[in-house]
């Protein structure tokens, strides 16, 4: 396989929450190298399940504290620009989380911003059309974000 053809995997969480309107809502950060706002995302850490690393990932990009699923919602693609100015393709799966508390101070916190978006305003501002196409579905259908605790089910929808 060339380098033009290779794909590397990567993990990501899709930090969610109720806000006090019973709106359901996305935490965003902005990405360290062009500001850009994106989903905290990572690399497959060795001896951990991707939905552990996500999690990892979401608590030190984001402050995110809560419960991620071990059941991936989706994928999208992008292409990681690299060091030496070439670019790699890479496939990321996203896990859901149940944000439960965010933190004041966490490991990024100086080189990121984080904001709560609707899944609309989500939608639009990522550069990927991959998560463009899975926070516009989400926006329409929130049932589809489902997540599991233990051996119950928990399900987003629109409140009542």
């Amino acid at each position: 396989m060339s380098k033009s053809d290779a794909q590397a995997q990567q993990i990501a969480a899709l930090p969610v929450r109720w806000d006090k309107k019973g709106r359901l809502r996305v935490l965003m950060v902005t990405s360290r190298d062009t500001g850009r706002w994106v989903m905290p995302k990572g690399w497959l850490m060795d001896g951990k399940k991707p939905w552990h690393a996500a999690k990892i990932e979401a608590l030190e990009e984001a402050g995110a504290v809560g419960f991620v699923s071990d059941q991936p919602i989706g994928t999208y693609h992008y292409k990681k620009r690299l060091s030496d100015g070439s670019k790699l393709r890479c496939e990321v799966t996203v896990y859901p989380m149940i944000v439960e508390k965010l933190k004041k101070r966490w490991k990024e916190r100086k080189q990121r911003r984080r904001h709560w978006f609707s899944f609309s305003k989500a939608a639009k501002l990522v550069n990927e059309r991959d998560l463009t196409d899975l926070l516009t579905k989400l926006a329409k259908k929130p049932e589809k974000l489902t997540v599991f605790e233990d051996d119950t089910q928990t399900t987003f929808s629109r409140a009542s």
